[in-house]
């Protein structure tokens, strides 16, 4: 532990698995006090031997839950982002109700979240907020990821929007856009495929491995401390040269 992080409080959606709960062990290990929230309660228990005592159901999707769960966490320093859904297929397989869905989860629980946590970071002057967002959609297009890049590029938009709004309020927020990174959700998802789906998941990727969610929570404690206090409004790529 280096205590990056020391002092701080950080708020962290989708902390039972992947990119979230990595972010949530880091952000704990640099020093911070963690508030881990998700759907999977069984999930968020098992953080409570990684440092993390504060744990909290949450479907992001519930803006009154989002508005209590806020109030019940009080003051927090760092806000990450990380619930999502990445949906499979075109436009033509993309119906009103997934489109409608997707949206909801990957973008406007961000919204949610940012409008219940921004009034106590504006009091203090000062806050981080890192959102996930994803290379497919914002750097490069993806096959079957209609629905998904269009959200991750809302995504961008949104980070940037609120960080123009709020530069001068002691507030930043940046996303976070990764490649392939080795979570359950994307081994479920290469699974799925076919007994060849992880390989080609790999085989996309130039480096010819996975990425981490470790190596993506790394990123995420840089742009959460005061060592990134010059970084607003930025899409931070982070995708083993995918999109080169």
């Amino acid at each position: 532990m280096s205590d990056r992080l020391k002092g701080k409080r950080a708020f962290v959606t989708a902390a039972a698995a992947g990119i979230g709960r990595a972010s949530a062990i880091a952000f704990a290990r640099e020093g911070a006090s963690v508030v881990a929230t998700d759907i999977d309660e069984k999930g968020l228990v098992a953080l409570k031997s990684q440092g993390i005592s504060e744990i909290g159901k949450l479907d992001a999707r519930d803006t009154a839950a989002v508005n209590e769960m806020a109030k019940r966490a009080g003051r927090i320093d760092i806000l990450l982002n990380a619930a999502g859904f990445v949906h499979h297929g075109t436009v033509l397989d993309c119906s009103d109700e997934d489109w409608d869905f997707s949206f909801d989860l990957n973008v406007k629980s961000m919204h949610r979240t940012i409008r219940a946590f921004l009034p106590g970071m504006l009091e203090r002057g000062q806050g981080s907020i890192v959102n996930i967002s994803s290379a497919a959609g914002v750097f490069k297009a993806a096959p079957n990821r209609y629905v998904y890049g269009a959200t991750k590029a809302a995504v961008a938009a949104l980070t940037r929007a609120v960080a123009v709004d709020f530069i001068t309020k002691g507030i930043r927020c940046n996303c976070i856009c990764p490649g392939t990174i080795e979570t359950p959700s994307m081994l479920n998802r290469a699974a799925a495929a076919g007994p060849q789906g992880r390989e080609m998941f790999i085989s996309r990727q130039p480096m010819g491995r996975l990425g981490t969610a470790e190596e993506i929570a790394a990123l995420a404690v840089y742009l959460a401390s005061d060592e990134s206090a010059f970084t607003t409004g930025v899409a931070h790529i982070i995708d083993g040269g995918w999109t080169l």
